[in-house]
Formats: structure tokens, sequence, C-alpha cells
């Protein structure tokens, strides 16, 4: 079952406050999770930042019924119906759309969040933003996430794009230039040390290891790294794992990490699972997410700060 819009919220909030009581945030949330029989699974969904999906879309229906003059505020954190959302409940009482909030003198669509969305959320000319209109998976339709999910989505979207564009041009440049990003990588993540201890020693003779990162400051742990830089569809296979892992016996060593800019076929994903030697594989999508989290061959454009209510600080 899918998880209820943000807009679905808007009818069991104005229920849950049609006792003329004035409640709390918090309790109109769980109250609105009840009305519309939310499962244990989906009061357990969160957002990619990590808030609980019913909250961050109850919250927003708060929000946007507030912005209409169906609720109001009455002291720090708490609301109460108004006669407009008496009477916007009456005339929709199974479900309210954006669309029904016009029926309230003063509410103006052209201010909501959903209309402003795709202006804010992004910088003009932001990749990912066609015709004005903020990009959408096929986890929902615009309408169907709350705000705070458009711009995660969006954000989203960009680093896809950014990761895509990434591979096309480790894929694009020779191998020596592969093997050397592999090793930043390594070193953006931490490996290496205080003093980011890795080379490149592929080339003629390199024994089957492209690099080697050192663990500690003595060089006493060492990680033993292969870097293959295929064409998309190129996959590495069994044959090109096993031989990696016959370069690391030759060294003594008994685990490894293996990094291309395709993907690993069957035969190597089985192979790597059932051999003694440890191996780890990095496939290209994951190389282009590693590199756009430690920030290697890429830059931050820009930061936003999306502020949201300290509930502590309205509690008395």
């Amino acid at each position: 079952m899918a998880s209820p819009t943000w807009s679905d919220y808007m009818a069991p909030v104005l229920r849950v406050l049609s006792d003329g009581e004035i409640h709390v945030l918090k309790d109109i949330r769980d109250a609105a999770a009840e009305v519309l029989n939310l499962t244990v699974e989906a009061r357990a969904e969160t957002i990619p930042s990590g808030q609980l999906r019913y909250q961050n879309r109850c919250t927003w229906a708060v929000s946007y019924l507030k912005h209409a003059a169906a609720i109001e505020t009455v002291s720090r954190g708490r609301y109460r119906i108004t006669e407009e959302g008496r009477g916007l409940l009456l005339r929709h009482p199974q479900r309210i759309v954006e669309a029904d909030l016009e029926e309230i003198a003063g509410y103006d669509p052209k201010d909501s969040w959903n209309s402003r969305t795709a202006k804010r959320a992004l910088p003009d000319g932001s990749p990912g933003l066609t015709d004005g209109v903020c990009p959408v998976s096929a986890s929902g339709t615009l309408d169907e996430l709350s705000p705070t999910e458009q711009v995660e989505q969006a954000v989203d979207q960009l680093k896809a794009e950014v990761a895509e564009e990434l591979l096309t041009r480790l894929r694009g440049n020779d191998p020596d230039f592969f093997e050397r990003a592999v090793v930043e990588v390594l070193l953006g993540m931490g490996y290496g040390g205080a003093d980011k201890r890795g080379k490149v020693i592929g080339g003629t003779g390199d024994g089957g290891v492209d690099g080697v990162i050192d663990q500690d400051a003595l060089g006493l742990d060492q990680i033993y790294v292969q870097a293959k830089r295929y064409a998309e569809g190129n996959n590495v296979g069994r044959q090109t794992l096993q031989a990696f892992v016959g370069a690391l016996q030759w060294k003594n060593v008994t685990r490894g990490l293996f990094i291309t800019s395709s993907d690993f076929t069957r035969e190597a994903l089985d192979f790597a699972r059932t051999v003694s030697t440890r191996i780890i594989l990095i496939n290209g999508a994951r190389l282009a997410e590693l590199m756009i989290r430690y920030n290697v061959g890429v830059q931050v454009k820009k930061t936003y700060s999306i502020p949201e209510i300290d509930e502590d600080f309205f509690v008395d």
C-alpha cells in the first residue's frame, strides 16, 4: 500500500481538530496517522534526511492548512481549527487537495510551496529542471511529495547526473589517470592515515596490482588495489578476478580491492564471495557515488540550509 501523500493528511488533521480543542503538533501527527490507519511499517518509513515520512508529510499538511487559515496557532506550537476549516472539512470530509484550499477567501495558490519549488529549490538553469518543473521520479508525482521530499528528490537527480558525467570522464581518460583517480578516492575516504600514504604502482611489471594504500603510519598493513578502466557493458569477469587473487597470493596478502568503471559479471561476483582471499568489489556506480560523497573530482557549487521547527523550543 502506497504511503499517504502530504495532502492526504489535511482532512485527517481537520478531523482531529474538529473537537474544537487545542492540540500540539506531535499529537496531531499521531492522531492523523491513526485516522489514516497507518501500519507500523508505514510509520517507520523515512525520507533521505532521516525524518519519519508520515511526520514530515503531516507537518506540511498543517503548514498548508495554516496558510489557508483553516487552522490557527493559539500559542507556542499549538493549533486549533477555524470556522473556515470547519466549512472546508464539511465540504470535503474524505479528502482535501491543495486546489480545495482556494475555496477559502485570502488563500493565494500562487504563494503555495508547490508553485515556488522549481524557482527556489535549485539555481536557475540547473540540470534536472525542465520548463520550470521540479524533477519527479517513479516514486510519486510532484503533488504527492512533501516540499522537503521534492528538494531531496531534486538533489538526488542532480547527483545522478553528476555521477553519470563522472563515469563518462573516467572512461574517456587513459588507464593511468583512472588508477590515480582510484587512489585519490581511497585517500579521500581516510585510508592512508594522516600522511595520506598511497601510490599508484601500475604499469609494466606491476605484478597484477595497480595501487597500494597504507592503513597505518608505518605501512605495516596495506591495501592492494586493482583498477580497471572499462567501457560500459565490458564487465569484469571471473578470470580477471582470479588473476588478481593470484597476484595477492604472490605478495602474501589475504585481501584486496578491485575497482572498475564498468561492472562485474555474475560469475565474478560468485567467485568473490566464495574465494578464501577477501576481495572487495566496487563497480562504476559505487565509485561515482564515493567520488561525490568525498568530493573527489567534484566540488560543492552551492549549499542550501533547510530550516525546520525545533519542537523542544516550543515545549513548556
